[in-house]
């Protein structure tokens, strides 16, 4: 189905990623229109994780622009990780799948060796409703079902992360400890090919702590030892926040890493 961008001249009202529209206050570029489409197709589920998008060309010609403007979208779009371009193939909807994904969200690295996935034990799993604090943090109301995951990740034996994972209870419906425990990919696949969610971006704040006795337990460290924690909300597709995850990290063998561009 073809569908034209709004002319740019014209104080356009454009549909933004989160696909709701109205009225642009100010001029939005052309490539920035196309890029908002495009992404409402992503959210849509017209084009699904880890498949091939149109070609820069078809979608020149569905959108009535240049290839140009096209590849400028794109090119933004590939940059926010919500489509990866492969030499020869074409470009690809970004899946939580691929091996390069694994790491986006995982900023804990040892110090000596290659990054790698750690292992997880879960501890609880549990639906409750929403503390005051949760709901602030996923936009909900207080009081509305999420779903509780907590769960210790050991590098080579070595437990190193205490994590405590809030979910919209609507959302992830059905998901149970069973379920976690005998999916053996990354979490973000599951909620990814299970759930329809995908988490595109995240917010976090760290701070360093000292470790209280149950999390020391968990860690099999001392009392006190510190530890570096970490509050992150992450988001789909129109800014929606679809998981709080608080976690304590050990670094006497790993660091926190990350890339600023």
């Amino acid at each position: 189905m073809s569908s034209a961008p709004p002319n740019p001249n014209s104080n356009p009202t454009v549909v933004n990623a989160g696909g709701a529209a109205g009225p642009s206050p100010t001029f939005s570029p052309l490539y920035q229109q196309i890029k908002a489409l495009i992404t409402q197709s992503l959210q849509s589920g017209e084009w699904k994780p880890g498949e091939l998008i149109p070609s820069e060309v078809e979608l020149a010609n569905r959108f009535k622009v240049s290839q140009g403007t096209v590849r400028k979208a794109i090119d933004e779009l590939a940059a926010e990780n919500l489509v990866v371009r492969k030499q020869g193939k074409g470009t690809f909807v970004s899946t939580h799948h691929e091996a390069r994904a694994h790491f986006r969200f995982l900023r804990l690295v040892p110090d000596e060796g290659v990054p790698h996935y750690p292992e997880s034990k879960f501890i609880e799993v549990k639906r409750m409703r929403a503390p005051a604090d949760v709901a602030r943090l996923l936009d909900l109301k207080s009081g509305d079902a999420v779903i509780c995951v907590k769960r210790v990740q050991s590098f080579d034996g070595v437990p190193t992360i205490v994590e405590e994972l809030w979910l919209p209870g609507l959302t992830f419906k059905g998901l149970t400890a069973e379920r976690l425990e005998e999916y053996k990919g990354p979490m973000y696949g599951l909620f990814e090919s299970e759930f329809g969610t995908r988490m595109i971006r995240a917010t976090e704040k760290i701070r360093a702590v000292c470790a209280a006795a149950d999390d020391a337990a968990l860690l099999q460290v001392a009392v006190n030892t510190p530890l570096l924690a970490s509050e992150r909300v992450s988001f789909t597709y129109g800014d929606k926040p679809v998981e709080l995850r608080r976690g304590l990290y050990l670094t006497e063998r790993h660091h926190y890493h990350n890339e600023l561009n």
